[in-house]
């Protein structure tokens, strides 16, 4: 069991590296591409990433009711999640979106608690707030040097992307704990192409198809690909741990933003980010290591 549950965190954490190196992908593409037709093109990918491992797996069958709220939730976690959280990056930095993401922990344990899915202990909610804090220090200078236009909305619009995530993190565990992770992700996914791809439509991405070079396809596949993977985790992760175990990772995303910014863009790093750095793997040790002294 204590086997199972790290290996459930440790695909929690590559969750959260994930999430922040598409961010950074989204940033570099997004400006030539629609937010929608991006996470169209990014799910329709995972999608196929799913169907060879799905076919070879045995068949699961879901009750009419179950299969419709899957699918359902998974137009709010891929369709409407990424939409905002696209047009969010149009406006503000990948870090910038990363940090204000990353508060999706806390979300995620306050909407556990409300539904009585989690008991809210202090010390567990110390541990959340300490990676955010840490995440603040890291990227501090940025907040406070970095400025743009339409700030404001690109921060409410990945606010209220973090907000449908934290709620879908909550009430996909009946199902994951029903059914098989594997079929769950894929019609979740499968419903959220059907979803965007009005969307899509909509921003001309089948009668206009954006002209990308080399570069931009190969960071949509990037995404794509990165984000089947990493949603199937995520997905086995809630599955064998709690809602706020899982997404306190999510603290990890703009840590990763930041590094692989300094890594690609030459951005410089700061005493600020290892400091930061310091506090987001504090953070994540306390709530973790609470969780598993309380039994969940």
């Amino acid at each position: 069991m204590r086997r199972t549950q790290a290996l459930a965190l440790m695909a929690a954490a590559a969750t959260g590296v994930q999430v922040g190196a598409a961010l950074v992908a989204t940033r570099f593409v997004v400006h030539e591409i629609g937010p929608a037709s991006l996470a169209f093109l990014r799910y329709a990918i995972a999608v196929l990433c799913l169907v060879p491992p799905l076919i070879m797996s045995a068949r699961t069958r879901f009750a009419p009711r179950d299969l419709l709220v899957v699918m359902g939730l998974g137009i709010v976690q891929f369709g409407i999640l990424i939409a905002l959280l696209n047009l969010g990056v149009q406006f503000i930095s990948s870090t910038r979106a990363a940090l204000l993401f990353s508060t999706f922990p806390l979300m995620t344990m306050v909407i556990a608690a409300a539904l009585g899915r989690e008991r809210l202990s202090g010390r567990k909610a110390i541990g959340v707030v300490l990676t955010v804090v840490g995440v603040a220090i890291a990227l501090g200078e940025r907040l406070i040097t970095e400025s743009s236009a339409g700030e404001g909305m690109g921060a409410l619009l990945v606010l209220a992307a973090a907000l449908c995530g934290a709620a879908c993190s909550v009430l996909y565990r009946p199902y994951l704990v029903r059914y098989p992770t594997l079929p769950v992700g894929f019609w979740a996914m499968l419903a959220s192409v059907v979803f965007l791809s009005g969307l899509a439509g909509a921003e001309g991405l089948f009668t206009n198809p954006p002209h990308l070079g080399k570069q931009g396809w190969l960071a949509v596949v990037f995404i794509g690909l990165s984000s089947g993977v990493g949603y199937v985790l995520w997905l086995w992760a809630l599955k064998h741990a709690t809602p706020t175990r899982v997404t306190v990772f999510l603290s990890l995303s703009p840590i990763t933003a930041a590094l692989l910014g300094a890594l690609v863009l030459d951005e410089p790093l700061t005493a600020g980010v290892f400091i930061g750095l310091a506090g987001v793997v504090s953070g994540l040790w306390l709530a973790t290591r609470t969780a598993s002294a309380e039994g969940g």
